[in-house]
């Protein structure tokens, strides 16, 4: 530990009490809790079994175990516990479920899945369907809060959510009922057994005696509620964050948890690492500027040994096209004249729409690029259906592509049938599809419901049939066209366009299905699934490309670092967003240009443009509050360092010609 500093020292020696290190960006905070995991192993004699390390990410998780592992090595990080809040939860829950009326075989719907059971649920409500969305983010809201739905009445904040209530109460009888949980019951639901049963939550203090949580200014509700519950008052916890780089409110992440823990741990330990090991001081004096804006309950401010730098640029362009063109041209000109590597740059934005300009700008000069922080082509709704249609097929005890796809297309299969259905094969010990091809359950549901239960069994009979000689793009285009799903979407989608955006999607997911084929040396159907589900990302584009050059959105950025950035779009109404002009919205957004900020190591371009379009028609731009706010001896203004005068253009056109001729022979 000779090169780490004094801070980084005593935030991984400090093991008696709880401890919060406020660690700034860039300030080798990974660094801290691999080397503490370390110390209570080597030091405190802790067995790796009890120690317990909580991040956000599945990524952020394989890089911390990837870490330890070259420190500690493979053998000892294998008993170690390190993963995200919400597959910690998963472990906990699985072992406890029975406690709360659960099997054990039960499923984990997604987003998409648990929609879909939600709208069943809506039916009795007159909300229609594009009211889901809305509904879906109040009881997520409601579960990251903890609040059950005999308690959701005292929390509605106004006349609709009441409308909610009733929603959420048979939403979550269903899900009960199919023996299945989404992503927000894996937090909830395994704080509240351990709240109620005295002696599981000591079986588990028991396992967990150290806990570590890194991104600390992200928890939620229920994931500090998590770890305040396995922790107890002896407060044997590291956590880890930064209360200037909390930018997940919209998703219930709490900046006012580090107040909450000093509230319910007096005893808290403050250590704030302050030493950026990333920037130039001059990207950090405007880092530290801006941010200074927003209220502390821990004041900091971060310095770098790594020198002063060169200043922060902030470019005027006329409009969206020309601030795209010029960053690209500038990409270009580092690449040809310095030798910079294109996967050395960044262009951030803070929405996704604006990558567009960007994309084909780049494209034009023929510079490689990726696109992170988007949708996955595999996450789409259409992919989705297909793909469970399929999963199905290869797996038929799998419920949760059964719950996806039954209704899809419409087969008028109600609620009530999938609950007396889950029912039966709960009791039966079987999956639901299994269910469909027994003789009893006739009895258990109506000739109606048994008839149109008989009838999607035969095609999945089929399916499965077909699935075992039939290459996997063939399965999937006979199958697509036998359930005649293009009139399905035709019919649930008003915009024609969406529904050409949403059958080019599966035209694509066919031809990877027989690229994939090819690849893997004609493998049936089961490989190439299974090939998928161990896929890093499931994304058209390639993410570790090490050449190109990343676009990205800021909240897509935060935990990386590059030699160059651009951080576009600086303007009002884009950064900050025009559904942020309450306080703390504003403070949110100014943490996220703080976020952006803090990414570049070397030279950092703030840029923003004079004109915008939209729907065909020119509007004039206010540059962002933010720029003024930066203003100082660290920063170049471009438009205000132009050439006044004839000489001065003379001059400048001379200089610019030079650079270009050396441009050109260079090139």
């Amino acid at each position: 530990m000779s090169d780490l500093n004094a801070a980084q020292r005593q935030a991984i020696t400090h093991v008696d009490g709880p401890l919060l290190v406020l660690a700034g960006a860039g300030s080798g905070k990974t660094r801290v809790i691999t080397e503490k995991i370390g110390h209570l192993l080597a030091v405190q004699r802790m067995l790796p079994e009890h120690i317990c390390a909580v991040t956000f990410t599945n990524k952020a998780a394989r890089e911390m175990k990837e870490r330890l592992a070259a420190h500690l090595g493979r053998e000892c990080v294998a008993s170690l516990r390190v993963s995200t809040f919400h597959r910690l939860g998963l472990e906990i829950f699985r072992s406890e479920c029975t406690a709360l009326g659960y099997k054990p075989r039960f499923s984990i719907m997604d987003a998409a899945d648990s929609q879909m059971l939600l709208r069943e649920a809506m039916k009795a409500d007159n909300l229609g369907e594009a009211g889901a969305d809305a509904v879906q983010a109040c009881i997520s809201n409601w579960k990251s809060a903890l609040i059950a739905p005999e308690q959701a009445a005292r929390a509605a904040r106004d006349e609709l959510e009441v409308r909610y209530v009733p929603i959420y109460a048979r939403y979550q009888r269903a899900l009960l009922a199919y023996n299945a949980v989404d992503f927000d019951d894996l937090l909830a639901l395994p704080v509240r057994v351990l709240r109620e049963d005295p002696e599981r939550l000591a079986g588990w203090r028991h396992r967990i005696r150290y806990l570590l949580v890194d991104e600390y200014q992200d928890t939620n509700h229920a994931q500090y509620a998590l770890l305040q519950v396995l922790a107890g008052d002896a407060g044997q916890f590291t956590v880890v964050g930064d209360d200037d780089q909390s930018i997940y409110a919209w998703r219930g992440a709490r900046a006012d948890n580090l107040e909450v823990l000093a509230r319910d741990w007096p005893a808290l330990e403050v250590v704030k690492l302050e030493q950026n090991y990333r920037c130039s001081q001059r990207i950090l004096n405007v880092a530290n500027r801006l941010i200074s804006g927003n209220p502390h309950l821990y004041q900091k401010r971060l310095w770098s040994a790594a020198g002063h730098g060169d200043p922060v640029r902030v470019m005027t362009a006329h409009s969206a096209i020309d601030e795209a063109e010029r960053v690209a041209a500038e990409i270009v000109a580092g690449h040809r004249v310095h030798g910079r590597k294109f996967g050395e740059y960044a262009v951030l934005y803070r929405s996704n729409h604006q990558a567009r300009v960007f994309e084909t700008a780049l494209r034009d000069l023929g510079v490689p690029y990726v696109i992170s922080g988007g949708t996955s082509f595999f996450e789409r709704g259409e992919v989705k259906d297909a793909m469970a249609y399929l999963r199905l097929a290869v797996n038929p005890d799998d419920d949760a592509a059964f719950l996806r796809i039954v209704n899809v297309p419409r087969r008028e299969i109600g609620s009530q049938t999938l609950e007396r259905l889950a029912a039966y094969a709960g009791n039966r010990g079987i999956s639901l599809l299994s269910s469909l091809w027994e003789v009893g359950l006739r009895g258990a549901v109506s000739q109606r419901a048994w008839d149109r239960l008989s009838a999607f069994a035969r095609l999945m009979a089929d399916l499965i049939e077909a699935a075992e000689e039939t290459p996997p793009a063939q399965l999937a285009r006979e199958l697509l066209s036998g359930i005649d799903y293009p009139q399905w979407l035709r019919d649930t989608r008003d915009d024609p366009r969406a529904v050409e955006r949403a059958q080019q999607n599966l035209d694509e997911l066919t031809g990877w299905l027989e690229r994939m084929t090819q690849r893997l040396d004609g493998a049936g159907l089961a490989e190439v699934l299974n090939h998928l589900a161990l896929m890093d990302r499931l994304s058209r584009e390639d993410d570790d490309a090490s050449d190109a050059v990343r676009l990205m959105t800021l909240h897509a950025a935060k935990g990386l670092e590059f030699d160059h950035v651009y951080l576009v779009g600086v303007e009002e109404d884009v950064l900050p967003h025009r559904n942020s002009s309450e306080a703390a919205g504003l403070e949110e957004e100014r943490r996220l240009a703080y976020v952006g900020i803090t990414r570049a190591r070397r030279t950092l371009t703030l840029s923003y443009a004079l004109t915008r379009s939209r729907y065909g028609e020119h509007f004039a731009v206010t540059p962002s509050r933010f720029l003024e706010e930066i203003r100082g001896e660290d920063v170049v203004f471009e438009s205000e360092s132009r050439p006044k005068t004839a000489a001065e253009k003379r001059s400048r056109a001379n200089d610019n010609l030079a650079r270009l001729r050396g441009l050109l022979s260079e090139s």
